[in-house]
Formats: C-alpha cells, sequence, structure tokens
C-alpha cells in the first residue's frame, strides 16, 4: 500500500495535521493525484542530495517532469465535478514554473519534508516501520514550521469570523439599546398624561421596556465575555507569532547567517536556502499584519461601546505595541545582505555586493521603490552603531565609496525585493591610530547599507539598516596575505552576539586545523590529510605541539616569525595555497604530491626505495617553493632547487617531471608516467612553424651530473660538492640547482 493510501486512513487529529503541511507552497490536490508518481521519484533516487552541487542539473531536470505531469493530470481531467481540482493543478504549475524554475532545490527538499511528515505519521499511528520505503533524512525543522504557520492561519481566519460575529452582535445591541431609550422617552410622556387608558399602555410599555433591558444587560455581557474570550485569543495569537518569530530569525536566519560567514573560509553554502526562510517570514508577515488589524478593529468597536468588566484592564493597546513591535523587528531583521562585498577589499578596485528584504514583496514595499545608501564604517563605529543605533556626533564614513546608492527592484518571477550595487569602488580609507604590533591588516571595517520605507498607506515608517561582514581594507597586493589571515580568523572564530569585531586571542589547534583544511579544500579541490595537519600544527607551534586541544595564538598564526625564517606560519601556508591553486591543483587532487613533510622525514621515506623514486615536497624555507626529492644510484637523496610559481608560469611541474630522466618512481612506486602522463603538454611537430613563420624553441629542466672516481653519479651544490655555490643561498640546502636549457628543434 502506498504511503499516502495509508495516511489517509489515518485518525482525523492526524489528517488534520498532514493536511496543514499542504497549503499555498504544495497544493494537497497535486500530492493526491500524483500520489504514486511523487513517491517513486522522491523515494526511489534518495540518493540525490540537493546540497551537492554535481546534483543540481538532476533536481531540475526532476521539478520540470513534476510540473508536465502536474500539467498532462490537470489536461486529463475533464469531469464536470473535478473542474476546481483540474483548476488547481493548472495553477499550481504554474506557480511551480514562477517560482522554483531558477531555484527547484527549494521544491525539491520541501516536498522531500512533505514526505517525510507522513511517514512519521503513520509511523507512528501503526507503530511499524513501512515495508520498503527508504530512510529518509532527519531534518524536521522545515516541516515544524510549516505546520505552525498553518495553525496559525487557520486561527486567524477564526478570530476574523469571531470579530465579525461580535461586530453584529455590538450592532444588534445598538439597536436594541436605541429601542429602549425611545421607550424611556415615550414612557416619559405618558407619565405625564395621567388617563386611564395611557395608564394601562404605561403599564404596558413599561414591562417592555424591562424585557428588553433584560435582553441588552444579557447582550451586554455577552459582548463583554466575546471581548475577553477574542483578547485571550489574540494574545495567545501573538505570544505564538513571537515564539515561530523567533525561530525563523534567531535560530534559521543566523543559521543561513553563520553558513554564509563559513563560505567566506571556503565552507558549501546552499544560499537558496534564503527563498525557503523567505517563505516563512513572508507567512509571518502576513499573519502579523492581520492579527494586528484585527487588534485594531476591536479598539474601534469598543470606541464605539465602551463597555468594560469591572476590575479588567484594557489589554488591546499593549497588544498593538506589542504586535506592532513583532512586525518592526520581522521587517529590521529581513533586511539583510544576500551577497557580500569581498571580505578584503582593495581601494581603486570594483567590487559588488546585494541586498534583500524579505519581507518587501508581502508588504508591497516595492510600491515606492526604497532607495539604499553604502557606506563604510569602522570598527569603533560598528560598536557604536549597535549599542545605541545610531552613529553618534562622529558618524562620518571612514572612506569614500563610489557609486554607493541604488533603488531597490521587485522582481515578480521570483517575488524578490533587491538591489545589486555592481560597480563601487572605494576611493579612499580613514584608519585609526595603531597600538603596539597593530598593522593597517588588522583593523576591520564593515559597509552599512541604510534605508527607510513606509508600510500600511505611511502608517509605520521603518529606518532598516545591516552590516557586512568585516573587511579589510589594502592598497597593495603584498598585503593580501595577512589580510585573508584576519579574515580567516574572524570568519572561523568570531561568537553570537560579539562586540564587533571581537574574536579570540587564542583557539584550540583542532579548529585552526579544521579552518586550514577547509581553506585548502576549497582552493585546490582535496581537503587536508591528518598527516598534512600533523606537519601543519608542528610547525605553527614552532616544534612543540602536543596534543589538538593546544591553544594556538593569533601571534603563533600570523604575527611572529617562524623559527630561523623572515616569515610566519601564515605566510607559509598561504603561499603554498596559493601554488597549489594556480599550478599543481591536478596532481594534489589526484595525491601524487605529499606536500607537507618534513626534509628529514622525506629522506627517510626514500633511503630504502630503488634508485629514481621521488617525492614532491613543499619548501620550508621558500614561500610558495615544491621541492623534487630522489634516490641517485648511490641510495644518497637529494633535494632539487625549489620550485616557484614564476618557474611553473615557464613549464608546468609534469613537464618538469618528464624532462628529468632519473626521475623514475613516484614514492611509494608509481611508474611516473602512470601518475603525470595526462598532464604532460602534448608533443608538437618540432618542423611545425609558429606565428611569423618562426620556429618556437622549448625549454627544458635539466640537472647538471658529475661522475665520481667509481662511475657513479652525483649532482653540484650537495655536501660532495659542497664548492659549487647555489645560485640562491636562501633556498633549500642541500640543494640541487635546477636550469633550462633552450633546444631549437630545426
Amino acid at each position: 500500500m502506498s504511503l499516502w493510501a495509508q495516511a489517509q486512513q489515518l485518525p482525523h487529529e492526524n489528517i488534520q495535521q498532514i493536511r496543514a503541511i499542504y497549503g499555498e507552497h504544495f497544493p494537497i490536490e497535486v500530492r493526491h493525484f500524483l500520489a504514486q508518481w511523487i513517491e517513486e521519484k522522491f523515494w526511489n533516487d534518495i540518493e540525490f542530495m540537493p546540497d551537492n552541487p554535481q546534483h543540481e542539473q538532476y533536481v531540475a531536470n526532476l521539478i520540470s517532469s513534476l510540473i508536465q505531469e502536474i500539467e498532462n493530470k490537470a489536461a486529463s481531467v475533464s469531469d464536470s465535478e473535478l473542474f476546481l481540482n483540474k483548476f488547481k493543478l493548472m495553477e499550481a504549475a504554474k506557480t511551480f514554473k514562477q517560482r522554483h524554475s531558477n531555484n527547484p532545490i527549494n521544491l525539491y527538499n520541501y516536498i522531500r519534508q512533505c514526505l517525510q511528515t507522513e511517514m512519521r505519521l503513520v509511523k507512528a499511528a501503526s507503530g511499524e516501520g513501512l515495508a520498503g520505503m527508504p530512510h529518509l533524512i532527519h531534518n524536521t525543522m522545515g516541516t515544524e514550521i510549516i505546520q505552525q504557520i498553518e495553525m496559525l492561519r487557520i486561527r486567524t481566519t477564526e478570530t476574523g469570523e469571531d470579530l465579525r460575529k461580535m461586530e453584529q452582535e455590538q450592532e444588534a445591541f445598538t439597536i436594541h439599546y436605541h429601542d429602549c431609550t425611545k421607550l424611556n422617552a415615550h414612557i416619559q410622556q405618558m407619565q405625564n398624561q395621567p388617563t386611564q387608558q395611557v395608564q394601562q399602555t404605561l403599564q404596558k410599555t413599561i414591562r417592555q421596556k424591562e424585557n428588553l433591558e433584560q435582553v441588552l444587560n444579557q447582550k451586554v455581557a455577552g459582548l463583554m465575555q466575546s471581548r475577553l474570550a477574542l483578547g485571550d485569543k489574540f494574545k495567545e495569537t501573538v505570544q505564538l507569532l513571537n515564539k515561530l518569530q523567533s525561530q525563523v530569525l534567531d535560530e534559521e536566519l543566523i543559521r543561513w547567517k553563520r553558513e554564509q560567514q563559513l563560505a567566506g573560509n571556503g565552507a558549501v553554502f546552499n544560499n537558496s536556502y534564503l527563498d525557503t526562510i523567505q517563505e516563512w517570514c513572508e507567512s509571518l508577515a502576513e499573519l502579523i499584519w492581520m492579527n494586528r488589524q484585527q487588534i485594531k478593529e476591536v479598539e474601534r468597536l469598543k470606541q464605539k461601546l465602551p463597555l468594560d468588566a469591572p476590575g479588567v484592564n484594557d489589554f488591546l493597546p499593549q497588544l498593538v505595541v506589542e504586535i506592532t513591535q513583532l512586525l518592526s523587528t520581522l521587517v529590521t531583521s529581513t533586511f539583510i545582505i544576500e551577497k557580500q562585498p569581498p571580505q578584503v577589499m582593495k581601494t581603486n578596485t570594483r567590487f559588488t555586493a546585494t541586498v534583500r528584504l524579505l519581507v518587501g514583496g508581502k508588504l508591497n514595499v516595492h510600491m515606492t521603490p526604497p532607495q539604499v545608501k553604502v557606506t563604510i564604517i569602522s570598527e569603533s563605529q560598528a560598536n557604536v552603531l549597535l549599542k545605541s543605533d545610531k552613529l553618534g556626533k562622529n558618524g562620518d564614513a571612514s572612506g569614500e565609496i563610489l557609486n554607493n546608492t541604488g533603488t531597490m527592484e521587485y522582481q515578480q518571477a521570483s517575488r524578490q525585493l533587491s538591489v545589486s550595487f555592481r560597480n563601487m569602488q572605494l576611493k579612499k580609507i580613514k584608519r585609526a591610530e595603531k597600538k603596539g604590533t597593530e598593522s593597517v591588516m588588522d583593523e576591520k571595517f564593515s559597509l552599512l547599507f541604510q534605508s527607510q520605507f513606509s508600510v500600511g498607506g505611511g502608517e509605520l515608517m521603518f529606518h532598516v539598516w545591516t552590516l557586512s561582514l568585516p573587511v579589510v581594507v589594502i592598497v597593495h597586493g603584498n598585503q593580501e596575505p595577512h589580510a585573508w589571515a584576519t579574515v580567516t580568523w574572524d570568519n572561523a572564530f568570531s561568537e553570537p552576539g560579539r562586540v564587533p569585531f571581537t574574536v579570540p586571542d587564542k583557539v584550540a589547534w583542532h579548529k585552526v586545523a579544521d579552518t586550514l583544511s577547509l581553506k585548502f579544500r576549497s582552493a585546490t579541490g582535496r581537503p587536508l590529510s591528518e598527516e598534512n595537519l600533523v606537519f601543519l600544527a608542528d610547525k605553527a607551534f614552532r616544534g612543540t605541539y602536543t596534543d589538538p586541544s593546544q591553544p594556538l595564538s593569533w601571534a603563533q598564526f600570523c604575527k611572529e616569525p617562524l623559527s630561523e625564517r623572515n616569515f610566519t606560519f601564515w605566510e607559509w601556508f598561504y603561499a603554498v595555497m596559493k601554488l597549489t591553486r594556480e599550478h599543481l591543483r591536478g596532481p594534489w587532487v589526484d595525491g601524487f604530491i605529499m606536500g607537507f613533510v618534513k626534509k628529514k622525514y622525506a629522506e627517510e621515506l626514500l633511503q630504502n626505495r630503488p634508485t629514481g623514486t621521488f617525492l614532491l615536497r613543499f619548501s620550508d624555507s621558500e614561500l610558495g617553493g615544491v621541492t623534487i626529492a630522489w634516490v641517485s644510484d648511490t641510495t644518497e637523496v637529494f633535494m632539487l632547487q625549489p620550485f616557484t610559481s614564476k618557474d611553473f608560469a615557464i613549464r608546468s611541474l609534469a613537464d618538469r617531471v618528464n624532462d628529468l630522466k632519473h626521475l623514475l618512481y613516484l614514492y611509494p612506486d608509481t611508474a611516473k608516467d602512470v601518475a603525470f602522463n595526462k598532464y604532460y603538454t602534448p608533443f608538437q611537430d618540432s618542423q611545425q612553424q609558429g606565428p611569423g613563420g618562426y620556429v618556437k624553441p622549448v625549454l627544458r629542466t635539466h640537472v647538471p651530473e658529475i661522475y665520481t672516481a667509481s662511475g657513479n653519479v652525483s649532482y653540484p651544490n650537495t655536501p660532495q660538492h659542497s664548492y659549487l655555490q647555489s645560485p640562491d643561498p636562501t633556498r633549500d640546502t642541500p640543494s640541487v640547482a635546477s636550469s633550462f636549457q633552450s633546444v631549437l628543434h630545426l
């Protein structure tokens, strides 16, 4: 039996729960008419996870197929009794095209959450698992939020009905009260006429008045009871709205912002989740506004008929204040930066950013499109702003940004109100005074985005602002490594609710290691291994590493030079990462570059290997250098002078390895050509002429060889030939100099 068939046999309260998750986002008619198709497609292919970028095309095709199935089903519905269902299906197909064609993952996730809720309820009712149904992801947060929204929508509809009934009761009371007033006037008139006939009529009228007064008293009691009951409902609704809004804003939106920040360090980031959060926020905005209007309507009715129960305070003004504050918090919190500006910002260089108001469409803010202004402020200014909601007396910007104003635009298809700044430039920056060992690359700024607009026909005015992630401003490319150290540390280790932009001075090594691996994977395509991280720990702690919880200080990370070196740990790591990203990505991803290995350990690894065995390691003494260590026929281990980015810009690593014929096996025992063949530059016919008719020379790597008296091959620049000096004494020693021989193929 299908899941949908079992779900329809559940008790009434469970069916109501299922109905609650199907609404505007995914009509229950689609679930009903395509039940079998949906369960087959969205369960049998459970291994396809939309968070993985390579599966995006699959999800897009699946949602496209779903829309086609809905259209086919709508076309096949012909019975006049099913006309409304036909209409619902057609509307669903149209809505899915408009909302999800550019972002199918959202709908994919939503459908799976609905299926998960169904299965959870069926399992709970039967006490058994579903045969043949694979395990779904245990992420019920989205489903719970949707259920709460639907429940609040039902409550709001009910209070709306209660309000209409109360208004009718009040109108009926007013009519009766008016009748009673007329009777009173008539009685007073008759009392002045002492005739017997009038007195008889008077007694009858008085009894009529007493009956009417009794009815009025009952209606007054009923009205006061209705007001109190409705007030209690509103109080509970406001509490539920507050709780749900806190869940959406303080948990889900904050989580999205945190993931956006970690994406600055290379973490995988599902930006499309913001569309889901927007749907929740729009539903909240609609519910809050409707309840606010209902509460204000109760106030209006009370002003027309001011009846107060004895000893009961008027709760309506406070409710209006509370629900208005909820709306204000929702609006100001959903003015967010969808695309952050670059966190390392170079002056006089173009950069972009995108700001979005999640509830702008629902509140019709776009009817008068708001302007957004961007300024750059210092850390101290950000601190003042967060404390007082104002920049203070010295509220001037800390720099000048060109093209820093824009108008928010509403996209009908995506229902997004946003503005993209595509041509901003930071012309100049005003820096604070430095203390101690501080440098300009330690100083953090932030971009402040500000706007104001009104809602409800000018009834409420909002001034909104939001701060970007911290940025470091540089004026020269050589400042970039240290600037990225500041940004990386801030992204990884900033704590929620911090004072801008405070970060811990010391962090446990295992957290630093996770960050370094994340950065390296993002830049090069492969994370760092446990052995790599142990090597880095030993380097960062200058040989004093003990355990993963050992704290590493900011100074050790990027301030203090490494032992016997004139550069820091971060500078060394950043240079290696940059070299690998730009020139060594393929071999690194394939695992052919050992890289993070000490010179002495490399020698030990190679000592007992066959002649010609070699490995690739990152240089300890040269920033962004990689050296080749190999075993000679005398079982001696030699190290080639490190190659840098400049060298690889001339000839690639694979081609250099290919040039050196004495390199035979990549450690431990992989034939050189098996490892590097796919990276060799294809051979070109020497007779083929290049541009202008010239024959192009080919540069090849060559290592000079010297034969000893015993007939063995040795190399200059080694301990055996100390009289030959290295052309660059700052490079790794002992080393073998590499040179290029220009060969003309004529």
